[in-house]
């Protein structure tokens, strides 16, 4: 008997029971299809948040700070007072040529950055301005500013604004605007075209000390009260360009609803500061940045680089180290729902061995004939193992599209009713060739497994013994 007449005897099989053998496949294909459907959530997450860093251009980026008193405060509250009476090197204009110099770097500019509120076209909101040297613009995601264009200098007058910063002043900005902006009966502006935006004025309402509000008694200072020596200060610009809308992955990255170029972000007046951690770090040191951000030329380089920071005595955060941790998270989570798919095949591979068991009961006069005219062992196991193979395979097949088909119809309803109306389009799910391959090998693998026992058992029957069976 050779081997094509083994694999037609065992698809002869499994069309004579085509019930059994349907109903056996089907569990297979809801296995398959369970397993690989989460496999592809956590695959899926993590392709998310790896592709918003990539679009960010975030894997070259170092995030350089003196100390961080934030740690120390939280670890050792009683270390805050030494740290304050000691505190390391400042964050200068000094150092940020230092690191210019290092091997590796190819941009380097402190971290300017204050809440403001907002006016444009008579409707207001608060947010945080950000500055930044007009050489991002070479950069993504500035590189790739969907309406309008990113400030060419450091002293131009022009901003960039974010689509979600204007989606709070209630303009929704799109290619095929559904209204005029005018009103509607909620009270929000209705879509407009990106035209009627760029150029048009905005008003920057800063807060600055008052000197003049300051009393030159020292014992007057508790008389301040509910007049504390701040001003407000309007500046006013141009809306030059406008970020694109980003994705739930991606909405907070840089952390700032309004972008100025760093030397008009320096006109600005400011109180200097957005958080009391920053007041502490500049305590006692002049002028100095909480923060300096670092780019450096290639992904390559980050570590040498970060090394190089680090020896001159500078804390270094890297976004990369960050999504080592993410990606730890995301393995753990795709081994728990891997694991619970798991469970679900081995359900449908008790069912193999029951089918066939039940079919070795029913055709031991068949096998009795085939060892009696010459049939060894070895092909009436090869029989039954392609019985099982093919259960696996085509269970596996039909499991994929069972968990595409299921992924789908996921992605639409959270798509659809879980994220805002206006939210880009998520993808929540991926199929990548390693998870499709996978699973098909898993599943034959499991199957193969499962008729073994079968396959044996079969082999060992008593020839004699299944010619006398009824």
């Amino acid at each position: 008997m050779n081997l094509l007449d083994m694999v037609g005897l065992g698809f002869d099989n499994l069309r004579r029971t085509k019930l059994r053998t349907a109903l056996t496949t089907l569990g297979v294909v809801i296995g398959i299809g369970a397993l690989t459907s989460m496999i592809s959530f956590g695959s899926g997450m993590q392709k998310n948040i790896t592709e918003t860093f990539a679009e960010n251009d975030l894997f070259t980026s170092l995030f350089v700070t003196a100390a961080d008193v934030e740690e120390i405060a939280r670890a050792d509250p009683d270390r805050v007072q030494e740290f304050l009476e000691e505190p390391p090197a400042p964050l200068n204009d000094e150092t940020v040529d230092a690191i210019r110099g290092v091997e590796g770097v190819e941009l380097a500019f402190p971290e300017l950055r204050f809440p403001v509120r907002i006016q444009v076209d008579g409707d207001e909101t608060r947010t945080l301005l950000r500055a930044l040297p007009a050489t991002m613009a070479s950069y993504k995601p500035f590189s790739e500013t969907t309406y309008g264009e990113f400030f060419d200098s450091d002293e131009s007058q022009e901003v960039v604004l974010r689509w979600e910063t204007l989606e709070r002043l209630g303009i929704i900005v799109e290619e095929e605007p559904s209204g005029i902006a005018e009103r509607d009966t909620t009270g929000k502006k209705r879509s407009v075209h990106p035209d009627s935006i760029i150029g048009t004025p905005i008003v920057i309402i800063s807060s600055a000390l008052d000197v003049s509000k300051i009393p030159r008694n020292p014992m007057q200072v508790l008389s301040l009260a509910g007049d504390m020596p701040v001003k407000e200060v309007a500046t006013e610009l141009i809306i030059g360009g406008i970020m694109k809308q980003a994705s739930a992955f991606g909405s907070n990255t840089w952390n700032a609803g309004i972008l100025v170029p760093m030397n008009t972000a320096r006109e600005i007046p400011s109180l200097g500061f957005s958080s009391v951690w920053e007041i502490l770090r500049r305590q006692g040191r002049g002028d100095t940045y909480a923060s300096i951000y670092v780019r450096v030329d290639d992904v390559r380089h980050v570590q040498t680089a970060r090394d190089s920071l680090e020896s001159m005595g500078l804390n270094v955060f890297s976004i990369a180290d960050q999504l080592e941790e993410i990606k730890r998270g995301f393995l753990i989570m795709d081994a728990v729902l891997g694991a619970v798919g798991t469970i679900a095949l081995v359900v449908a591979a008790l069912g193999i061995i029951n089918t066939m068991v039940m079919s070795i009961l029913e055709r031991r006069r068949e096998i009795g004939v085939m060892k009696a005219i010459g049939g060894s062992e070895n092909d009436i196991k090869m029989i039954f193992v392609v019985e099982a193979g093919t259960i696996g395979l085509a269970g596996a097949l039909l499991g994929l599209v069972l968990g595409w088909v299921v992924t789908r119809i996921a992605n639409f309803v959270a798509n659809s009713y879980l994220l805002p109306d206006d939210a880009p389009f998520i993808n929540f799910f991926h199929f990548p060739v390693w998870l499709i391959f996978g699973a098909v090998a898993f599943s034959v693998v499991v199957s193969l497994a499962a008729g073994l026992y079968p396959a044996v058992r079969a082999a060992r029957v008593d020839p004699v013994t299944a010619l006398r069976h009824d």
